[in-house]
């Protein structure tokens, strides 16, 4: 093949997939609603066992003198929801929630910065397999009284998100489409 002719048949080759690609593209069918696991929205109790907190943000924890504050602020507002009974022990519970809050480091080349979060699992209690696993982002603050407000909002956010699949019906939650 003379060098002349190569551009011509990187250039066909390139459309040649692309076409194939956007006509595979076409058949995609998207599921528009996925089902969340039917034990999630029948079960009856659930024990809330506390993951805790990574290393970089136990110490933010301990200085607000509350190095367990993500597991308050959750057991507090399952308390306050009343959805699910609050068990003492696994063996009591359908569901374990494993609450967890994470500050991870995320570093792109000259700036660094942390991504706070609140996480949970769900497991069922029986087979100990994950049924479901959600996160909301806790923007950072550097002054307290700001860092406790995201904290409501990011607890808040997960709040709401949990609330949305833990309908009794067993509803579909909607997926993004591509």
């Amino acid at each position: 093949m003379s060098n002349a002719s190569k551009p011509l048949t990187c250039t066909v080759t390139s459309l040649v997939l692309f076409v194939v690609t956007t006509l595979q593209a076409q058949d995609y069918r998207p599921v528009t609603h996925a089902p969340v696991p039917i034990q999630i929205g029948t079960a009856k109790k659930v024990f809330i066992s506390n993951i805790g907190s990574d290393a970089l943000a136990t110490p933010d924890f301990r200085r607000l003198g509350q190095p367990d504050l993500p597991y308050q602020r959750f057991y507090s507002e399952m308390k306050g929801w009343g959805r699910y009974e609050l068990v003492a022990s696994p063996a009591e519970a359908d569901l374990v929630f494993e609450i967890h809050f994470g500050d991870t480091l995320s570093d792109c080349g000259k700036v660094t910065s942390y991504l706070p979060q609140f996480e949970i699992s769900i497991l069922d209690a029986r087979t100990h397999f994950v049924l479901w696993t959600l996160a909301a982002p806790v923007q950072g603050a550097i002054r307290q009284a700001t860092f406790e407000r995201n904290l409501d909002r990011g607890m808040a956010s997960l709040m709401a998100d949990l609330k949305a699949i833990a309908a009794p019906t067993g509803s579909p939650v909607a997926v993004s489409e591509r």
